[in-house]
């Protein structure tokens, strides 16, 4: 069958928008009808060459919802007509960090930057070469064919071009906040970057009781907007919140910094570090080059005032326990996710998509199928 998709064909390039071919469904697989895609900075990353690709051309995007159309032979979970978000964690639920409750952690996710399916082979095509995909999905694309794994149902009654919002940018910020960061009660919280991964992370400190909640960005509409959806207070720097968080703690220091910029560097990792307490916590959700090493951390203090630096990948939470509870939370009125759009647009339109982000103009720009 035809799929109109958006292609990288190159490292750095731009997304070229082109008619591909895609195969049916296979054992174990799905065809989806995309309704929205969000777009998100780790795409990006691929465009500009953070991270090196293993193969072109290469179909972006990983944080989709659509309707399933097809199933192949296998497929037990799923049916035609069913809502679906993406997961871009193919959770296998048989592995060690599967059967612990750690579906992020699932072994499968060794496979996510190889762009094949779990099969070691390809389902689109374009120009008769075969096209990798995205953590094993390529949502960039108005149709896709995914392994079941890789799709999670959901509630019918929250509208899908919202609902791509919790296949990524919106669970790896609340859960940063939340379960890496194990915000509770009273706590002063820095958030270092409110794009669309850190506002979640703001969102997710106001749910679990923080007192403080301190973004930082550099953007003026950024710190307006996390003003907006939890923030306490908003500044542009780093060391402005350092200070205003030693001011409200008795010079202590924040209970916990997330670092949740675009592009993350080793200092702003040490920037987190040096603006909380003793045994405060420096949670690192933004994504680096696997070919940068070296954070300028005080090791007397690491030790010494049993400070703690915690990775986060999808906010250290399960796919599948987190992307229902946070629809319920919206349907509930306790999460913001419409507020979360800045702009939709058309497939055609993702390479402006992405400039707006740069600029700084959008928390986040939402490809919308049906336009």
């Amino acid at each position: 069958m035809k799929a109109r998709a958006a292609l990288l064909w190159e490292q750095p390039g731009k997304w070229q928008v082109m008619d591909v071919d895609l195969d049916e469904p296979g054992p174990d697989e799905v065809l989806v009808e995309m309704v929205a895609t969000g777009l998100c900075h780790s795409d990006d990353h691929m465009a500009v060459g953070d991270v090196p690709l293993p193969h072109l051309p290469y179909c972006g995007g990983h944080e989709g919802s659509g309707i399933v159309r097809q199933v192949g032979p296998g497929v037990r979970t799923l049916k035609a007509g069913d809502h679906i978000v993406t997961s871009f964690v193919p959770s296998c639920g048989a592995c060690r960090w599967c059967a612990g409750g750690l579906q992020n952690l699932c072994d499968n996710g060794a496979r996510i930057l190889t762009g094949a399916q779990l099969d070691g082979t390809f389902r689109m095509r374009a120009d008769g070469k075969d096209v990798a995909t995205m953590s094993m999905l390529g949502t960039f694309a108005d149709r896709q064919v995914f392994d079941e794994q890789s799709c999670i149902k959901v509630r019918e009654d929250v509208a899908l071009d919202v609902a791509c919002l919790v296949a990524c940018g919106v669970p790896t910020g609340w859960g940063s906040a939340v379960h890496a960061g194990e915000v509770g009660v009273g706590d002063t919280v820095i958030v270092i970057g409110v794009g669309g991964v850190g506002i979640n992370a703001v969102q997710g400190a106001r749910y679990a009781g923080a007192r403080h909640v301190i973004a930082v960005d550099p953007v003026a509409f950024k710190r307006e907007k996390a003003l907006e959806l939890g923030a306490t207070e908003a500044f542009e720097s780093i060391a402005e919140a350092a200070d205003f968080g030693r001011g409200v703690t008795n010079g202590q220091g924040a209970d916990t910094a997330i670092v949740t910029v675009g592009v993350i560097e080793g200092q702003n990792i040490a920037d987190g570090f040096n603006a909380v307490r003793k045994a405060g916590t420096v949670v690192v959700t933004s994504m680096g080059s696997p070919l940068t090493t070296g954070v300028p951390v005080n090791l007397f203090e690491i030790s010494m005032f049993q400070k703690r630096i915690q990775g986060a990948l999808y906010g250290m939470g399960s796919p599948r326990e987190s992307v229902p509870r946070l629809l319920d939370l919206y349907a509930d009125g306790l999460l913001k996710l419409d507020e979360l759009v800045t702009r939709r647009y058309r497939l055609d339109e993702v390479n402006e998509a992405y400039a707006d982000m740069h600029a700084g103009r959008n928390i986040r720009g939402v490809i919308d199928f049906r336009h």
